[in-house]
């Protein structure tokens, strides 16, 4: 009996510390990051740098996620597709917003940019620069929103 309780607490403690080192973030050179990342931000963010990437390996899926120097943030999948852009109080590049969502943010609250877009199972979820948050299906229709 106390061979089977030792076996499956070091079963138990190899477990854990193969999930947490495995599931730690990993920072890498921007050089590293898969080029289709790398095309984005020059694309998308001209005249920004990478100040800090890292890679984040977890059990069946690889992610990125950047740092700009301005503080901006954004996750790509393994292949190097963004997922979400955050640039926090500052405008998203007007190409990342679909027309169908900037023109519902354009009517409905004028004067507020898209500072946030996440890319979802749903559609999309963005983030305002008066704080609202909203979600829209695939086809730029709102479909929910929280303040």
């Amino acid at each position: 009996m106390r061979r089977i309780k030792l076996f499956f607490a070091a079963l138990v403690c190899l477990f854990t510390s193969a999930t947490v080192c495995h599931a730690d973030d990993m920072p890498i050179p921007a050089a590293q990051l898969p080029a289709a990342a790398q095309a984005f931000v020059q694309q998308n963010f001209p005249g920004k740098t990478i100040a800090y990437a890292e890679k984040d390996s977890e059990f069946m899926k690889t992610k990125y996620e950047v740092h700009l120097n301005d503080g901006t943030s954004i996750d790509f999948d393994k292949a190097g597709n963004w997922d979400k852009v955050d640039c926090h109080m500052v405008a998203v590049p007007a190409a990342l917003v679909p027309a169908a969502i900037q023109q519902y943010v354009n009517t409905n609250f004028a004067g507020a940019v898209v500072v946030k877009i996440d890319k979802e199972r749903h559609g999309y979820d963005i983030e305002l620069s008066n704080d609202m948050e909203l979600k829209f299906n695939h086809q730029g229709v709102c479909i929910g929103y929280d303040d």
